[in-house]
C-alpha cells in the first residue's frame, strides 16, 4: 500500500482540529446568548480591555480619557451576573487609580483622572449593577428577555386568531393596543364546535391597558381558549368569572362578549359581561340596529348571571363587537363615539368589509391612548 504524505496527514489533524475549535466556540456562544452558559468569557474580554484602555489613556489621553473606562463598565452591566459584575469593576477602579498616579493631578492640565470623571463611571456602574441585580432576581438573561417578551406576544397573537370560515362567510379581527405597545389588555379567542357547525368567538377587554393588562391578558386568554368549546355556551361566562375570582388579583375585573354563531342558519346569541353592546348592519334595510345583552363585569362577585341577546345575519348582514377605546374618549358621550364608528363603518357598505377592521380603528381611534379591538363577521 502507497504511503500517505506526512504533509496531508497533518492537514488533516489540523482541519479537524479547526473544526472541532469552531464547533465549540459556536456552541458555546450559542449557549450564551441564551442564558446557559457561564460569563467566564465575557468578562475575561472586558477585564483584557480595562488595562488596554488605560494604556491607551496614559499614552494619548486625548483620544482615550479616563471616561473612556465607562465603555467595559457599561457592556459589563448588560452581560454579566452581579458577581462577575464586582469584579470587573475591581479592575476598573484599579486601572483609574493607575490613571490618576501616572497622569498626575488633575490641576496639572487636560486629560486627568478629575472628580467629574470618578463620579460618571460610579454613576454608570452603579446602573449596570442594579440592572444585573434586578435581571438575576427575575431570572432571566438580557440576551433572552427580547426573545421572551417576542415570544409572549407571538401567543396572544396566535390565540387571538381567528378559525377559517366556510364560503359565505367572512370574520376578521384587528387589535391595537396603547401607546403604540405591543402588549394589550384587549384579545379574542374563538373556535368552531358542534363539528365546525358553529362559531364561538369572545371578545374581553381587561382593566387596565397596555404593558399593565398584557400579562393578565395573556394569563386569560389562555384559560378562557380552554374554556371555550369545552362548556355549553351559556355556561362560558359563569366559568370565566369563576375563574376570575380565584385569581384575587387587586384590579382584576374584565368585560366580555360571548358570540355563539350558527353557520349555517345564521342565527347568533350575544352573552355579555358588562360589555358594549354589538350592532348589526341590516342589509335590508340599511339600517344598524344595537344589540345589548345584560350581565355584571367578570371578578366582581360570584353567582353572577348573564342573559343572552339573539338575532339573525342573513345575507349581507354585518355584525361588529368592539372594545370601549374604540368609542369612548374624554369629554365624550359613549353613544357619540359609536355613531362616530357606524358612520365611518357605513363607508364599505357598498364594497364590503374585508380589510376594514384595521383602517376602521384609524379612523375612529387612531390617537386615542386606550387598548383598542375591533371584530367584524359579515354574512356574503
Amino acid at each position: 500500500m502507497a504511503r500517505r504524505p506526512v504533509g496531508d496527514g497533518f492537514r488533516a489533524r489540523w482541519r479537524r482540529t479547526v473544526r472541532r475549535a469552531r464547533v465549540g466556540l459556536r456552541k458555546s456562544a450559542v449557549d450564551y446568548f441564551r442564558g446557559d452558559a457561564a460569563d467566564w468569557l465575557a468578562l475575561t474580554v472586558l477585564t483584557i480591555s480595562v488595562p488596554l484602555i488605560a494604556w491607551g489613556t496614559v499614552l494619548a489621553p486625548q483620544w482615550f480619557p479616563p471616561t473612556t473606562l465607562v465603555l467595559p463598565v457599561l457592556v459589563g452591566g448588560l452581560l454579566l451576573r452581579p458577581s462577575s459584575l464586582l469584579l470587573l469593576y475591581g479592575a476598573s477602579a484599579a486601572a483609574m487609580v493607575v490613571e490618576s498616579a501616572v497622569l498626575g493631578p488633575y490641576r496639572d492640565g487636560v486629560g486627568r483622572v478629575t472628580p467629574g470623571t470618578v463620579l460618571v463611571v460610579a454613576a454608570v456602574a452603579l446602573a449596570g449593577l442594579i440592572v444585573a441585580q434586578f435581571r438575576a432576581r427575575v431570572g432571566v438573561p438580557w440576551m433572552r428577555g427580547g426573545t421572551m417578551l417576542f415570544d409572549l406576544r407571538e401567543r396572544i397573537r396566535v390565540q387571538s386568531r381567528l378559525p377559517r370560515l366556510p364560503e359565505g362567510w367572512h370574520a376578521e379581527m384587528a387589535l391595537r393596543p396603547a401607546g403604540g405597545q405591543s402588549f394589550s389588555g384587549d384579545f379574542v379567542v374563538a373556535t368552531r364546535t358542534s363539528g365546525g357547525r358553529i362559531l364561538e368567538a369572545v371578545l374581553t377587554d381587561v382593566s387596565g391597558k397596555g404593558m399593565d393588562a398584557g400579562s393578565r391578558a395573556l394569563l386569560l386568554s389562555g384559560a378562557f381558549g380552554g374554556l371555550l368549546g369545552s362548556l355549553p355556551p351559556h355556561a362560558f361566562l359563569t366559568a370565566a368569572n369563576g375563574y376570575l375570582l380565584r385569581q384575587n388579583w387587586d384590579e382584576g375585573f374584565a368585560t366580555s362578549v360571548h358570540l355563539v354563531l350558527d353557520l349555517e342558519t345564521g342565527d347568533y346569541e350575544l352573552l355579555s359581561a358588562g360589555h358594549l353592546p354589538g350592532m348589526q348592519l341590516s342589509a335590508g334595510t340599511g339600517r344598524w340596529e344595537e344589540k345589548a345583552a345584560e350581565g355584571p363585569l367578570l371578578g366582581v362577585y360570584d353567582g353572577a348571571e348573564f342573559h343572552s341577546v339573539k338575532g339573525t345575519l342573513r345575507s349581507g348582514d354585518v355584525l361588529l363587537l368592539f372594545t370601549d377605546g374604540l368609542v369612548e374618549a374624554a369629554g365624550r358621550d359613549l353613544t357619540e363615539g359609536i355613531d362616530r364608528l357606524i358612520g365611518e363603518a357605513d363607508r364599505y357598505v357598498a364594497h364590503g368589509f374585508r380589510g376594514a377592521a384595521w383602517q376602521l380603528i384609524e379612523a375612529v381611534a387612531k390617537d386615542v391612548n386606550d387598548d383598542r379591538a375591533l371584530l367584524i363577521v359579515c354574512r356574503d
